[in-house]
């Protein structure tokens, strides 16, 4: 894949396949921004710290901890809350105490966003600070409706349905006119069983490493409707 190539599983997208689309659902890390960016590796490296000093562990013994968890429970915060009891205000203050400024502002994706027909919405398992700091930075933050965080959600990240049914009963959106991108195959599980269409947004022409190998598992499964290395593209190609 190059970077301007963008993919469907089965035929290319088009505005006609978007059409009926009225809610336009983003996760926020490594989708709305892009991976090779390289922001959320420190967030990454502050869920090490936080949970190596939580735990009094080595940081080495720390991360693999703070992976488990993140494999198992869908965030590191889960997995912490439910075996250690860990206080989630003082988690999510301390890993997105970072800087911002390593987002180049993207006025081009911000006039895409816009010019979607319907309500645009930030869907992330961070937390509402984080989504509006990095929304901001990237100059793309007036364009959107509202934030789902992870408070908002009960701190049960997705890929638990209970947090998409909360999500769509909160907004009323229906699924069936509704369309949700993410870069983790496994959160899309759920939104395409409800009916919604699905993007998958996977790193800048493939070059960037994926993180850990299970991360990228699912991938071409039949949950995911379109894979694209550029989101900006992807929906210029459908306006």
């Amino acid at each position: 894949m190059t970077a301007q190539t963008t993919i469907r599983q089965t035929a290319e997208a088009t505005p006609q396949d978007f059409a009926h689309v009225r809610d336009w659902v983003f996760d926020l890390d490594n989708t709305l921004y892009p991976r090779h960016s390289n922001l959320f590796s420190q967030i990454d490296v502050r869920m090490t710290e936080f949970v190596a000093d939580f735990l009094s562990l080595p940081p080495d013994e720390a991360r693999i901890i703070q992976k488990d968890f993140y494999r198992r429970y869908g965030t590191t915060l889960r997995g912490l809350m439910q075996e250690h009891d860990v206080d989630p205000d003082a988690f999510l203050q301390y890993v997105h105490d970072i800087d911002y400024s390593w987002l180049d502002p993207d006025a081009a994706l911000g006039d895409e966003i816009k010019a979607l027909p319907g309500r645009k919405f930030i869907f992330t398992n961070g937390d509402r600070g984080h989504a509006e700091r990095a929304a901001r930075q990237l100059g793309i933050l007036d364009h959107f409706e509202d934030i789902f965080d992870l408070v908002a959600a009960g701190l049960v990240p997705k890929p638990a349905s209970e947090t998409y049914d909360k999500f769509m009963g909160l907004h009323r959106v229906e699924a069936s006119r509704a369309v949700m991108f993410e870069d983790l195959a496994r959160n899309l599980v759920v939104p395409k069983a409800l009916g919604m269409q699905t993007v998958l947004i996977v790193p800048h022409n493939l070059e960037e490493t994926f993180g850990d190998i299970w991360e990228h598992e699912g991938r071409e499964g039949e949950h995911i409707d379109y894979v694209t290395d550029d989101l900006k593209t992807f929906l210029r190609s459908i306006r």
